[in-house]
């Protein structure tokens, strides 16, 4: 018998599922990225026997208590906070960040974020963190050793640039301009 997915298991589907491919899972996300839990869990129960006992007490359980919060059910419908390489729109008014924000990312893309500054690539948003830390723990994703950069929030704003603040707490711009970047000591 297959065992049951994991926490882990069923967190990386639906970040898949409702930040990246809606459609690979027969999904169908309104303009905020939401989609309904029953559909969500059907999608779940087609991948196979062993995600049957996925219900929506499990989900709820696995969304609380994710240190990251990445998803929400509300009303009967679940998203992806933040990350989506398929369009949603933004929920939230644009806010008015630190004066300073963190980006972690591989050293071999510094040099480029220098010169053309900090693009979303295949997200939606370009992801900044409030602390070096955080900055140092997502861009060690990409590279055991990344570079940290310091983003002047003056600067990027002067420029026409919008920052939100996902419901998970990670600040969120179309894009950083070059001038705005420094790196961090």
């Amino acid at each position: 018998m297959t065992a049951s997915p994991t926490a882990l298991d069923i967190s990386k589907v639906l970040s898949h599922a409702l930040r990246h491919a809606p459609a690979e899972y027969g999904l169908s996300l309104d303009a905020e990225g939401w989609a309904p839990v029953t559909e969500v869990l059907a999608a779940l129960h087609r991948m196979g026997p062993q995600w049957e006992s996925v219900d929506e007490a499990m989900l709820d359980e696995v969304l609380e208590a994710a240190v990251k919060k990445r998803h929400q059910i509300r009303e009967g419908r679940i998203r992806a906070v933040h990350g989506h390489s398929v369009p949603v729109q933004q929920v939230s008014d644009p806010v008015q960040p630190p004066a300073v924000l963190f980006h972690g990312t591989a050293r071999a893309a510094a040099a480029a974020i220098r010169e053309s500054g900090i693009l979303p690539m295949r997200r939606q948003y370009v992801h900044l963190a409030d602390t070096v830390e955080q900055a140092r723990e997502v861009g060690r994703r990409k590279d055991a050793e990344p570079v940290i950069l310091a983003i002047d929030t003056g600067i990027a704003a002067a420029q026409g640039i919008s920052f939100y603040r996902s419901d998970s707490g990670v600040w969120l711009a179309d894009e950083i301009p070059a001038p705005a970047v420094r790196e961090s000591p």
